[in-house]
């Protein structure tokens, strides 16, 4: 009779290379978190032609931007956990087709108030998208790895945002601000199938509830074909956590994390949001043409992508909470450069460097996240800090027309912009702390316990 062995998933995942198959998995959630970043980054885009087809205020604009945002937050409260409960494929799947779909009719509203509920509808699946991405990504990475690869996958979201300023440049004159939509629905809706055929379900959410063991198999032989994984049983180094998702995210263990992360995501994307929405805007206002304007503001996830990528790297090698205080320093710096650059050369420096310090130290706060939390709350813990940040970003897009409304000179205004930075950085810091001080004290009763009176 054979003997039935168990095996650790995670463990399992460590102890081998990074394989092509956990590659092409990080390269769909890349493509998923890609047209997610095109959809969100659009309206900025096209908003001056909006603004122009319809004759609104800054004020009147609005409530687009938050609009799509409102829809955001409440996409990710909602549906990070279900996919706890429920798989993270069916509804990484169901959240892209919904936002391709609500895309693609919004290209067809006739009137402000129209636009507005679509792109509300249109958030509700990015908002589910992207934490599920997140963490499919962050559970099929070996630990050494796992911040560079969830950083690295999720430069597709300011990869998108960036090539949604190049595209609006090109089919903004042909086709107006319908064609730019048209396109970010289209693309999500080619990505469904191939995520239907190709993307397979999280191991780690498979061996935790016990369910479709043959399934782990095959997917763990995909990472490493030359093990022999028959008569097995796979498991993780973890209990079940019965209960709410949501509630588990305010256990003992953990709370104290999930309030400095909830600051910190509710800061980072309050700035990022603001100068997402409004950068494009400001800039046209000074007299730049809109077609440099929308190149320009495409500067700034592209500096989010340089910063994903390098301080994803940092966090794996340092503390990452100390990495993530100095990432958003940084921010704050480039964000003051912003108010007062004299020239277009350092404008484009100060809105990269701005870029590199807000998105970069956002997508590493998600990766963060990821790794903080247990395998059965960790999309309701990504997803609820994701929704918590998504309040921010409402707010910063309110509060840049606001800040545009009261006529304020730019070096104030970009002063009040890099307040949030500082004190997200606070945050990252203080969650430093207490996470050094939980492992001291988590060492002090180990070696107690050891001694034997």
């Amino acid at each position: 009779m054979a003997m039935i062995r168990t095996v650790d998933v995670q463990e399992f995942i460590n102890s081998h290379r990074l394989s092509p198959y956990q590659l092409l998995i990080v390269a769909l959630c890349f493509l998923t978190v890609a047209f997610d970043g095109f959809d969100t980054a659009s309206a900025g885009f096209i908003a001056p032609a909006i603004r122009r087809q319809w004759a609104l205020s800054a004020l009147q604009l609005a409530p687009l931007f938050g609009g799509g945002l409102f829809g955001l937050m409440i996409g990710a409260l909602l549906f990070g956990p279900l996919a706890d409960r429920f798989g993270r494929k069916p509804i990484l799947c169901l959240s892209v087709a919904f936002f391709g779909v609500m895309c693609l009719w919004s290209a067809y509203a006739t009137s402000l108030r129209e636009l507005i509920l679509l792109r509300f509808l249109t958030g509700l699946g990015l908002g589910g998208a992207m934490p599920t991405a997140i963490t499919m990504t962050s559970e099929f990475g070996p630990e050494k790895q796992r911040s560079l690869l969830v950083t690295s996958m999720f430069c597709g979201f300011t990869l998108g945002g960036a090539s949604g300023g190049v595209v609006a440049s090109q089919i903004l004159p042909l086709h107006g601000w319908q064609g730019v939509l048209l396109f970010g629905g289209t693309m999500p809706l080619l990505l469904v199938p191939v995520l239907i055929w190709l993307l397979p379900e999280s191991v780690r959410y498979l061996a935790l509830t016990g369910r479709k063991q043959e399934q782990v198999a095959r997917t763990l032989r995909r990472i490493a074909p030359q093990e022999v994984l028959d008569d097995t049983v796979f498991a993780v180094p973890e209990n079940k956590v019965t209960g709410s998702p949501v509630r588990n995210l305010f256990g003992v263990g953990v709370i104290v994390g999930t309030v400095c992360l909830w600051l910190t995501f509710f800061m980072s994307l309050l700035v990022y949001y603001l100068l997402t929405s409004w950068l494009p805007t400001v800039i046209n206002n000074t007299g730049v043409p809109l077609e440099m304007t929308a190149l320009i503001a495409a500067v700034l996830p592209l500096g989010s992508t340089v910063g994903a990528v390098l301080i994803g790297r940092l966090m794996d090698r340092h503390n990452p909470c100390l990495i993530l205080a100095s990432s958003y320093l940084a921010a704050a710096v480039f964000i003051l450069l912003i108010g007062v650059a004299s020239s277009l050369p350092m404008l484009v420096f100060a809105v990269f460097g701005a870029g590199l310090g807000t998105g970069g130290s956002q997508t590493g706060a998600n990766a963060l996240a990821a790794a903080y939390y247990p395998t059965s709350s960790r999309v309701s813990g990504v997803s609820w800090a994701l929704g918590i940040g998504r309040v921010g970003s409402i707010v910063g897009s309110m509060v840049g027309g606001v800040l545009l409304a009261m006529h304020l000179g730019l070096p104030i205004m970009f002063v009040l912009v890099a307040i949030p930075t500082f004190v997200a950085a606070l945050s990252m810091v203080g969650m430093g702390r207490h996470e050094a001080a939980r492992r001291s004290s988590a060492v002090a009763r180990t070696l107690s316990g050891s001694v034997k009176p």
